[in-house]
């Protein structure tokens, strides 16, 4: 069964995404439940969607918000031994993450599949929201304007042309 890969990523607008355990803004509900909804929503009655992120997002989300409610949630990553509090699954790779998709167990489970890797080869689209201030970033990455708590942002779906 193919499955849907489609990304998800808040930038800034010097491209960052993230400050030191947490994001370069402050919390935007609007935004935030654009993530939620996006995420949560499956096209199958009765099946989840499967987010994969990486360990330090992971741990940059507060314990009283993990897991990530009515989703499967995968830690990628190479260090860990076992899944972190919160987290479903664990896997050292995205090839090894969408590997449990493919066991029959998961074939009844998993809908749509969100991850945080843009270059995989079955990525359809980037749903994207561009908070338009530039922040201290770390990292970065390589439509409507909203406006909440003084802070102006946009979501945007970007689809791969081959």
């Amino acid at each position: 069964m193919v499955r849907l890969l489609n990304c998800i990523i808040a930038v800034s607008q010097n491209m960052g995404i993230s400050k030191i355990q947490g994001l370069p803004w402050p919390l935007l509900r609007n935004e935030f439940r654009y993530f939620q909804r996006m995420t949560t929503t499956s096209s199958v009655e009765g099946q989840q969607n499967l987010v994969i992120w990486g360990r330090k997002t992971c741990f940059s989300v507060p314990e009283k918000n993990q897991p990530l409610k009515y989703r499967i949630n995968l830690v990628l990553s190479r260090e860990l031994k076992e899944p972190p509090q919160g987290a479903h699954l664990l896997a050292w790779s995205l090839a090894d993450a969408l590997k449990f998709t493919e066991q029959p167990e998961s074939a009844n489970e998993v809908d749509v599949i969100w991850i945080e890797a843009m270059n995989h080869p079955d990525h359809l689209k980037l749903y994207g929201t561009r908070v338009t201030q530039d922040f201290e970033k770390y990292p970065g990455v390589l439509s409507n304007v909203q406006q909440e708590k003084g802070m102006k942002y946009k979501f945007e779906v970007c689809e791969k042309n081959d």
